[in-house]
């Protein structure tokens, strides 16, 4: 792992336990076994570093969604990138609490959520394909996505908190979300 990486992942952690504010660029750096010049010299301030995770995640989110599939369905498409999302964020939950965390804080640019707009680009054009072929409902692109990331994010939540998972289907919420799309 070169430094760059290293404190990515130091400010990814310390953000997620510490919050924003109690987290100081030289708590960072000692995570990082870093000085405060190398990190300056990557990310000038905390805003650009934090900046920086948020594309990092989305890039990580993208390249599991343009992982090829071969599914015939819309139906089958959309459990495949459920499924996907789902378990990207499970095997990574730093990055989910990261997300919840910050995903509408104003510290995330408006540059940096056009970059992570690029992760959802695959569920937008099977989103599109579905309407066109009459399977998904007729509604607004952007209102689809609301829709979608707040039932991810619900069902995260609820697989992160609960005690009992044998309680938890990923399939039945899948179900759920499915049918609220579908025609």
């Amino acid at each position: 792992m070169n430094k760059k990486e290293s404190i990515l992942k130091a400010a990814l952690e310390l953000l997620v336990v510490n919050g924003i504010h109690a987290t100081p660029m030289s708590a960072i750096a000692k995570a990082a076994n870093t000085g405060m010049g190398t990190i300056y010299n990557y990310f000038p301030t905390k805003e650009i570093l934090i900046n920086a995770i948020y594309i990092d995640i989305k890039q990580k989110e993208k390249a599991l969604l343009l992982s090829p599939i071969s599914k015939e369905t819309i139906k089958e498409e959309f459990k495949h990138y459920y499924i996907v999302v789902i378990n990207f964020f499970l095997k990574n939950p730093v990055y989910f609490q990261f997300l919840e965390q910050l995903n509408s804080s104003p510290i995330i640019s408006e540059e940096s959520k056009r970059e992570g707009y690029k992760a959802i680009e695959p569920v937008i054009t099977l989103l599109k394909k579905g309407q066109k072929e009459g399977v998904i409902k007729d509604i607004d692109i952007e209102e689809l996505l609301q829709f979608l990331g707040g039932a991810i994010f619900s069902n995260l939540r609820w697989l992160f908190h609960t005690t009992n998972l044998k309680t938890i289907s990923t399939s039945n919420q899948l179900k759920l979300v499915w049918d609220a799309l579908k025609l």
